[in-house]
């Protein structure tokens, strides 16, 4: 689920990106786009640390 968020924040802001730099109006000013990126990367860190504990259960229940 977390990882979903990451890429749906990240899209939000690569869209934002691209619609600054082919119409030179963005819809975010810097400081939301900053959020929003640093929102994006929270949310991957969970993602991995939920995978890594996720894996190391695995491999304490199969030796």
């Amino acid at each position: 689920m977390t990882l979903i968020v990451a890429i749906i924040l990240f899209g939000l802001y690569v869209g934002n990106v691209v619609l600054g730099a082919t119409t030179g109006a963005p819809i975010l000013n810097d400081v939301q786009e900053m959020v929003l990126l640093f929102a994006a990367a929270i949310a991957f860190t969970a993602a991995i640390l939920q995978r890594e504990a996720a894996d190391k259960d695995r491999q304490d229940k199969n030796p």
